[in-house]
């Protein structure tokens, strides 16, 4: 469902309700004490913060859930109400929070020279500051069909140096098998979460003496990070990509003609001094891959040029967004820059589509929803027309490759509109991985030219395109995809042997170099532990492999398999177990 189709629900207005429903009865927790900011819907349910007197407790929440409940059982209808500003002050006139956003509100009129009416909407006894939409009564509400799920800390108005709320996080349904559905999903999510499998797996870590958002990669995780990569890059080279590669830092004056320090700033680290001039630590490779263009004359014989670079930038992320691997400070972006001529454009296009769909295959995905997001006029560089021509480009290309899409209004980078190609999983959640965006604003910045066919210089224009987005974050888009359990040729670990007795472990050794020797990552558990321990941590690492080894086995010279599912296989002989596996990787089973 898209943004707009979302805020249009039935479903929607539940959810902003029962967000009210729920302020009202924190404040009867706290009567006098609760200063109420924001609450407003999101996917999959709603939030509110509060400024309180103390940290709320899970039993806590149980009893604001069912003062929620008597009060939809009230069947309270809600009713709007359109007032002044000094009307607005005088309701809220002990909620500062409220008193902020109405001065705000008179103040953004002000400088557009508009008059500003606000509205409140009202149940029972509460009323807040709202433009809706709500339903019509509370008996429009499902009592059965509510939930508080957690409270967590949040700055008002997301801002570190603002005081911290709490914020209560629910969700609402219009019937309880939909909740009992939902909840579910929750469970299954955070099983499959990248942070605990991460840990479970020893993939990677975290670390305060490093710094937020910093990833370390442990030996399993850096393999999976290794075979990645190299599968793309592989694949890059059969595809018509040359790989570039270039530094961390550049000049200030670099990132002031880019643009990034007019329009990009606040994502930025700080500058260091170098020989007295001012160099900024990388958010992005753009700018470097252009001066490679301009290090001499290209012709349109040249064109197009497809260069690829797997280059680790940082961003400044605030503290409270960073998340695991998927919101990091960081991050090495498998980064290409196209270089064509205006009528090469489609044709790469529509060639870097259908590589991103390639590759994404690849690892098993094969469900996905693109966005077009556009110019934001308050955030944009470069000619209007221009900027629809280009966005008609990308509409145009979308449509030939038959994918479902939306448009993401606004949200475009400030120099060129983008599809974003967003995952969707087993759980119906959404992971945004590939983005290909158009810039016709960076080649004129930086007076990029070629020589035409008739003599005469023309100006190029350049596709960005990050096809897995972030290494970190598609490795933790893949761990939950998989739950863990990766496809034999992503396995860290493929096989593990596990020898019955001690008198087995030298046969069991030979064979573990016998994998080896064919390129198999195979581990052998000679610990004092009983077999069956053994297969139980075999199985929760998800070891594709667990190859048991007895007195028979070793007499006949096989292996006795057991899958990761449970699943015992007959005993084989090693060379056909090779044969099984080499075949299972190839494919990408």
């Amino acid at each position: 469902m898209s943004k707009q189709a979302y805020e249009d629900s039935k479903l929607y207005r539940i959810r902003h309700s029962t967000a009210h429903v729920m302020a009202q009865a924190v404040m009867e927790m706290f009567p006098g004490e609760t200063d109420i900011a924001i609450g407003p819907p999101i996917e999959d349910g709603f939030y509110y913060d509060f400024g309180l007197p103390r940290p709320l407790t899970p039993e806590d929440l149980e009893a604001i859930e069912d003062r929620m409940k008597e009060i939809i059982s009230g069947g309270h209808a809600f009713v709007r109400e359109e007032l002044s500003a000094d009307q607005a002050r005088e309701i809220f006139k002990d909620q500062s929070y409220k008193q902020e956003l109405i001065a705000d509100l008179e103040a953004g009129a002000e400088e557009e020279n508009k008059e500003v009416i606000f509205s409140t909407y009202k149940q029972d006894n509460f009323v807040d500051l709202c433009r809706g939409p709500h339903v019509e009564s509370t008996k429009d509400l499902n009592p059965k069909a509510i939930k508080l799920l957690k409270v967590a800390g949040a700055y008002w108005r997301g801002d570190e140096k603002r005081p911290m709320l709490q914020r209560i996080y629910g969700t609402a349904w219009e019937n309880p098998k939909e909740l009992r559905t939902y909840l579910h999903k929750l469970e299954e999510a955070k099983r499959r979460d990248h942070r605990r499998l991460g840990k479970d797996l020893d993939l990677f870590s975290t670390s305060p003496e490093v710094g937020s958002g910093l990833v370390l990669w442990h030996p399993k995780g850096a393999i999976i990070r290794h075979l990645t990569e190299e599968y793309c890059k592989n694949e890059h080279l059969k595809n018509g990509y040359d790989f570039v590669a270039s530094p961390h830092i550049g000049k200030a004056q670099l990132w002031k003609t880019s643009g990034h320090l007019t329009w990009y700033a606040d994502g930025m680290y700080s500058p260091m001094n170098i020989d007295e001039e001012e160099y900024y630590i990388k958010p992005m490779n753009c700018p470097f891959h252009i001066m490679i263009y301009k290090n001499k004359l290209r012709s349109y014989r040249d064109l197009p040029m497809r260069w690829a670079e797997w280059g680790t930038v940082y961003r400044y992320e605030r503290s409270g967004v960073l998340h695991g691997l998927m919101r990091v400070r960081g991050f090495t972006q498998d980064d290409a820059h196209i270089f064509c001529s205006p009528d090469q454009m489609p044709d790469e296009i529509d060639r870097v589509l259908a590589f991103c769909l390639h590759i994404l295959r690849g690892f098993g995905m094969d469900d996905f929803h693109a966005y077009l997001s556009t110019r934001d006029p308050d955030k944009s560089a470069g000619d209007v027309n221009r900027w629809d021509d280009a966005t008609e480009a990308l509409r145009e290309a979308l449509d030939r490759a038959k994918l479902p899409y939306d448009i993401d209004e606004g949200g475009a980078a400030f120099y060129g509109p983008k599809i974003d190609l967003k995952m969707i999983d087993a759980l119906g959640r959404e992971w945004q991985l590939s983005t290909i965006q158009f810039d016709f604003n960076l080649a004129d910045r930086f007076d990029l030219i070629f020589i035409g066919e008739d003599g005469k210089e023309h100006r190029p224009y350049m596709i960005h395109r990050a096809l897995l987005g972030s290494i970190e974050r598609f490795i933790g888009v893949l761990i939950e995809y998989y739950g863990g359990a990766f496809p034999l040729w992503l396995a860290p670990v493929q096989a593990i042997l596990i020898p019955i007795t001690d008198r087995n472990i030298p046969y069991v050794k030979k064979v573990a170099e016998q994998l080896k020797a064919e390129g198999i990552r195979v581990e052998v558990d000679d610990r004092s532990d009983r077999m069956g321990a053994k297969i139980r941590d075999a199985q929760q690492q998800k070891i594709p492999y667990m190859l048991v080894v007895g007195d028979r086995e070793e007499e006949a010279e096989m292996v006795a398999p057991r899958l990761r599912s449970g699943e015992r296989m007959a005993a084989i002989d090693v060379k056909d177990l090779l044969t099984r596996m080499k075949k299972e990787i190839a494919e990408h089973a």
